[in-house]
């Protein structure tokens, strides 16, 4: 294996942790409006991500550092390309932080109730541009010979990749339930996750397969290999037992068979346009390959040093945070 390869394994490997871990932290603010019917609960349900939502954002930053270091023609073509969706992403990020923090400083009910509208708009909104961008990348996008994006916006809103953001968003907002469900202390709150489950994981399940069929006409998703193929097939058996888990009670079961199945849908999408990192629709050969979009040998070599000494860190810090807040969070323990 070539350190490209390598690279774009490493990449798979940082978005597959941003999906499952900042996933279901869009899933809990979509879910807010839903399963929280006062202030209290609210509370109790913004608490439950409260320790950890910063932190998993940064897997977001490292994935798109990763990229810019190790594939600067690949970063270069797709945030230019997709500068708008990016914006869009970045600033209901921005909002979404600044509801958590802000929302209970003061007691006014309109104040908390804007921030709460804002803090839900600025979960749901990532989870579907997430989910439009990587339809996209596994559909291909118009590139030309100079490795520019040649479309518009629009271009990129197209029924596939517009179902594949929906898709996104009932994916991470099962997810979302599901550790809701781990961490929430609150009875009336946990009776609605259970009065919600079988709804949403119904309707979950019905639009990923919509997709998944969908991608298999429109994008490499069966022709590239097996890996592709053996993934996806993965992550419905995966979802099914998620859903299945969910209604037997099994929360903490589900919540891993979940988690599992993001990072194979995660892989799916990759793997299915391996070696490209971009397809290019107008031409065959103006498609980002692993190799013509790479950084230097040498590059790739210190980038790999530098990430097998980091990484391990990283992941025992990451490991030890949710260790310390693991207990469920109830009325006590609302600290935002």
């Amino acid at each position: 294996m070539d350190l490209n390869t390598l690279w774009f394994i490493l990449i798979i490997v940082l978005f597959s942790g941003f999906f499952v871990l900042e996933g279901f932290d869009y899933g809990v603010g979509t879910l807010l409006p839903f399963v929280a019917k006062n202030d209290t609960e609210r509370r109790v349900v913004l608490n439950t991500i409260g320790p950890h939502w910063d932190a998993n954002e940064v897997w977001l930053l490292t994935a798109g550092g990763a990229i810019f270091a190790a594939f600067p023609n690949w970063y270069a073509t797709l945030f230019s390309g997709f500068y708008l969706a990016l914006f869009l992403i970045l600033l209901a990020l921005i909002v979404r932080g600044v509801a958590i923090d802000f929302r209970s400083k003061k007691e006014d009910p309109s104040w908390r109730k804007t921030w709460d509208i804002l803090f839900c708009v600025g979960s749901l909104l990532p989870a579907l541009l997430f989910g439009v961008a990587v339809s996209n990348l596994m559909t291909g996008v118009p590139i030309d010979a100079n490795m520019e994006y040649a479309g518009t916006f629009f271009t990129l809103l197209t029924p596939f990749t517009l179902l594949g953001g929906v898709t996104f968003l009932l994916v991470l907002t099962f997810h979302g339930m599901l550790f809701l469900g781990l961490k929430n202390g609150v009875a009336s709150i946990e009776e609605r996750i259970k009065a919600l489950s079988p709804k949403l994981g119904i309707v979950m399940l019905v639009v990923t397969v919509l997709w998944v069929v969908y991608a298999a006409f429109t994008t490499n998703l069966i022709t590239n290999g097996i890996i592709p193929i053996i993934t996806v097939a993965l992550a419905a058996v995966l979802l099914i037992a998620a859903v299945i888990l969910q209604v037997k009670g099994s929360t903490g079961k589900a919540f891993i068979s979940s988690s599992l199945a993001i990072v194979m849908v995660t892989i799916t999408a990759f793997a299915s346009m391996f070696p490209n990192v971009m397809i290019s629709t107008t031409s065959a050969d103006y498609s980002l390959t692993i190799y013509n979009a790479s950084s230097s040998p040498y590059t790739l070599k210190i980038m790999t040093i530098v990430a097998l000494t980091a990484v391990p860190v990283v992941l025992v810090y990451l490991a030890w945070s949710y260790w310390i807040f693991r207990k469920r969070v109830t009325e006590k323990d609302l600290h935002y």
